[in-house]
């Protein structure tokens, strides 16, 4: 390779694998499969060793990408850097030499570092970018396992992983019908949910912590050892990583029976950490410029097997978005039969360069997620449908966040009927029992429902339907009764049931109380109202006034309405004493039990209360106004009146 190609082919890896990180850390969604990025990030890696010439922002000098968030930003005290890694075990041996190690599992979650002071927990930070992070104190008391107060009462820093475990994640998306609905993974949706605005949201998430480097623990001897320091943490109350001591005689057999475990194992994990024993020795070896020489990664060797794409079978869903799923002849992997693996998007099929035929590596990310590794082919056959499988409506391809997609312009497509009815009709939506895909499918194509309001109307029917094949009397009766039921509902349940993209139960909820549970206020609020409500981004605003901006949708809305019973909302009669002002709250508070108190209180007297002060922000509440703290500096300079909590009592 020439020198020029050789640099070109530098600036494409520095490109692609920076947007990759970008996408998976600050937008919490992935491009590319971690196989992939570490295939990438190899060959860069080569090439700067072979070249001499390192790029500025090549992902192999920089940790990683700024926080972008409404979230306080603070920097770490020790920056956090991340571990080189390796897939070959017998290196291992060779890296312990005669020291003894400890052999923990790599959490695929998102690393918080924890501060405690006077046995109590004062602050969580997220890693950010390995030097700024943001902080989440107050998701942080959501964790499910987390201590808020310790016995230790002098200065404490820890690190360690939040994450989702599998167990809790298949229970979420159970609750979800719409595939396309469902959470990809668990470290993504961990990391969306330690990230929230709204710590009410993130207390549903079921996120735990585990610890896995304690930084300091003021006046305490920890004899040297970092096994010690983890007896020390589990002491205090919080769960550890699991770990096995190792030496070089020993390691290579229990990498193998932690490799056993890990198809069985609950909690997210891609692969193992080793780090030595002996804090001295680990630290005297001093650091890379982007490595500590303490501690090395073990990423899994992902068993590969290769085989034959057969088609590609084009998957529409009830938002219009049509995923390509890539189906290949049968192969055995991490010991089950696989046949499939989605594709995700059309940027990353035409990346690998799919056709019928073509021969491609497959493997299963994290031992469990079946994902293509390569196509060895590349033949670059397969074709855009242009016309939507389910109802032969004309497909558009969209680019959207740099990734392209393919969707069906069809409004009456079947597809999106009886998956938005299917979504309708769900336990969280009008919860209505006896109307299952296959009875909403045959109803659609007798023409007995065309919108939802049609559904409310399914006895006129009744002749027709009882002598449908699988109904009889009772089956009728017992759907007609349910379908009764469901008219008496509320509105949380309604919106959600619309199916408006972005839309789940919790953005309903937070709907329904910032527009005072009036449907018609929601149905002609504007992107700026929406934009001003705290989790509510730019991107789902947008969708949300496009969908009742749309007169169909608004019909159908209006025909639903009057065929239901919504509960009154008892609204709180507390004087709106603040209504229009933002608040921010921060340090520590003595007349309410905790803060999430004192914002339901300003909340019910018609406030608002954000994460960061910003030029929006009409007061900051902070006991303690002489504090040198960021956020009262922020205010200061804007010219933000800081309040007590004897202020916002008195309502000044």
């Amino acid at each position: 390779m020439k020198q020029i190609e050789t640099t070109n082919r530098m600036k494409e890896l520095v490109a692609l694998l920076n947007q990759a990180s970008k996408a998976y850390y600050q937008e919490s969604r992935e491009i590319m499969s971690n196989l992939e990025y570490d295939k990438l990030y190899d060959e860069l890696v080569e090439l700067e060793k072979k070249t001499g010439i390192v790029l500025a922002n090549s992902p192999t000098v920089n940790v990683g990408y700024e926080v972008l968030s409404e979230l306080p930003k603070e920097t770490h005290e020790t920056p956090m850097l991340s571990l080189d890694k390796t897939k070959d075990r017998e290196s291992l041996k060779d890296w312990l030499k005669e020291k003894d190690g400890l052999l923990s599992w790599k959490l695929d979650g998102l690393t918080i570092v924890l501060t405690y002071e006077n046995g109590k927990l004062q602050k969580a930070v997220t890693r950010g970018n390995g030097e700024v992070g943001e902080v989440v104190t107050n998701n942080a008391k959501t964790f499910v396992n987390l201590p808020i107060s310790i016995p230790f009462q002098n200065r404490v820093v820890l690190r360690g992983e939040a994450v989702i475990p599998y167990s809790d994640f298949k229970k979420m998306n159970e609750e979800i019908p719409e595939e396309e609905e469902k959470y990809k993974n668990p470290r993504n949706l961990c990391a969306g949910s330690v990230r929230q605005l709204n710590s009410e949201i993130t207390a549903k998430r079921k996120v735990h912590f585990y610890a896995f480097a304690l930084i300091e623990a003021e006046g305490v001897d920890m004899h040297n050892s970092k096994e010690c320091q983890s007896q020390w943490l589990s002491g205090q109350g919080f769960d550890i990583v699991p770990y096995y001591r190792v030496n070089k005689e020993t390691i290579v057999s229990v990498i193998g029976e932690m490799e056993k475990e890990v198809t069985t194992f609950d909690l997210p994990s891609d692969g193992l950490v080793l780090t030595f024993d002996d804090i001295s020795y680990g630290e005297s070896l001093g650091m890379t410029s982007k490595f500590p020489r303490h501690s090395i990664a073990f990423k899994w060797a992902d068993e590969i097997a290769t085989t034959r794409l057969s088609y590609i079978e084009w998957s529409p869903s009830r938002t219009g978005l049509i995923n390509p799923v890539a189906v290949f002849e049968p192969v055995e992997l991490e010991g089950t039969t696989v046949t499939r693996a989605s594709v995700h998007n059309l940027s990353i099929m035409e990346e690998l360069q799919l056709g019928i035929g073509d021969e491609i590596t497959v493997y299963k990310a994290n031992m469990i997620i079946p994902q293509i590794a390569e196509n060895k082919t590349c033949s670059n056959t397969i074709e855009i449908p242009q016309h939507c499988p389910a109802c032969d409506g004309i497909t558009e391809v969209k680019k959207v966040n740099d990734v392209k997609s393919l969707y069906c312009t069809n409004p009456d497509c079947s597809a999106k009927k009886i998956k938005s009815f299917q979504l309708f009709v769900s336990r969280d939506g009008m919860n209505i029992d006896g109307l299952s895909i296959a009875t909403l499918e045959k109803f659609i194509q007798a023409g007995f429902i065309h919108e939802y309001a049609d559904i409310y109307e399914l006895a006129k029917h009744k002749e027709a339907i009882v002598s449908m094949e699988g109904f009889g009397e009772k089956s009728y009766e017992n759907m007609i009764a349910s379908i009764e039921k469901s008219r008496q509902t509320n509105l949380v349940r309604v919106l959600y049931s619309l199916g408006i993209s972005g839309i789940g139960l919790a953005n309903a909820k937070v709907l329904c109380k910032e527009f005072h549970y009036n449907m018609e206020k929601i149905m002609n609020t504007t992107t700026e109202e929406l934009e001003a409500i705290d989790g509510i981004g730019p991107i789902l605003a947008k969708g949300f006034v496009e969908y009742f901006s749309n007169e169909h949708n608004r019909q159908v809305v209006e025909h639903l309405l009057e065929k239901l019973h919504l509960e009154e909302v008892e609204e709180s009669k507390t004087e709106k004493i603040f209504e229009g002002k933002n608040f921010v709250i921060t340090g520590s508070v003595e007349h309410f039990k905790n803060r999430n108190e004192m914002k339901a209180y300003i909340e019910e007297r018609g406030g608002k209360v954000t994460g960061s002060v910003t030029a929006k922000t009409d007061v900051l509440v902070n006991n303690d106004i002489t504090s040198s703290s960021s956020k009262n500096k922020k205010a200061k300079e804007l010219g933000i009146p800081i309040w007590s909590e004897e202020q916002v009592l008195r309502g000044e």
